[in-house]
């Protein structure tokens, strides 16, 4: 009688374990089937252009799934797609959290990438030519910051896809870099604070060489010199200008 009662009770333990690990498959399964469907979703409201959709449904399988089989690919769709919306400020924070959290991904250059082109297109986006003063004397900011990235995508990764369309954007944030450092010196200029102009102008000789606004830089130089009673620094500056820009009118 007590074999019998003991082969019962084994009986019914393994039928019980069974249940439970049969239970655990289940959840799982219905988690990684979930997840597939929000990912699938968003896929599709992407393909679509529908980005506000794609990113309800990004953001939720992120908050659900962070750590699941869609988790990383879905966390840059949510980049692009906030990119997508304008959205700068929340595509700015995906892409710093996903760079901090996945210092080894193989797409980490692509979230480098992509910060660096939305914050050039806050400073570049649509509207600001239209409301906007001109470009030259908006706050650089942005411009440095995104300059910044694309900097350090070309630093950690020389050979990515990315790093060509990010040098060529990075040659017209240096002009226009160096365009707000000379509209700053051309600033002091007008309230006669003439020793700041020269030092914002030869700032922009020294640190942004090769762009159009250096003769420029170097005429409010001579003038800044000549206005300060520093005859030799202002033909110092003049020699400059003269020898690598001849034909430029003083």
């Amino acid at each position: 009688m007590r074999i019998v009662k003991s082969t019962c009770l084994v009986i019914l333990l393994t039928i019980l374990a069974a249940c439970s690990s049969s239970e655990k498959d289940i959840t799982g399964a219905a988690k990684i089937n979930n997840a597939f469907r929000l990912f699938e979703r968003a896929q599709f409201s992407m393909y679509s252009g529908n980005y506000r959709s794609a990113v309800e449904y990004l953001e939720r399988l992120d908050s659900l799934y962070p750590f699941g089989a869609y988790s990383h690919q879905a966390q840059l769709n949510l980049i692009y797609s906030y990119y997508q919306l304008s959205d700068f400020a929340s595509g700015i924070a995906s892409s710093e959290r996903f760079i901090r959290q996945n210092p080894r991904h193989q797409d980490l250059d692509y979230a480098y990438y992509m910060k660096g082109l939305i914050n050039f297109s806050t400073e570049t986006g649509f509207g600001k030519e239209l409301f906007s003063a001109p470009i030259s004397e908006r706050d650089a900011g942005a411009a440095r910051q995104s300059f910044d990235d694309f900097a350090e995508l070309i630093r950690l990764f020389p050979n990515s896809k990315y790093a060509k369309d990010a040098q060529q954007r990075m040659i017209f944030l240096r002009n226009r870099l160096a365009d707000y450092e000379l509209h700053v010196a051309n600033y002091y200029m007008q309230r006669t604070a003439y020793l700041a102009a020269a030092n914002r102008a030869k700032y922009v000789v020294d640190h942004y060489p090769r762009t159009p606004a250096v003769p420029k830089a170097l005429e409010v130089m001579i003038t800044s010199y000549k206005l300060l009673d520093l005859p030799e620094l202002a033909e110092n500056s003049r020699r400059v200008l003269l020898l690598n820009y001849p034909d430029y009118n003083i």
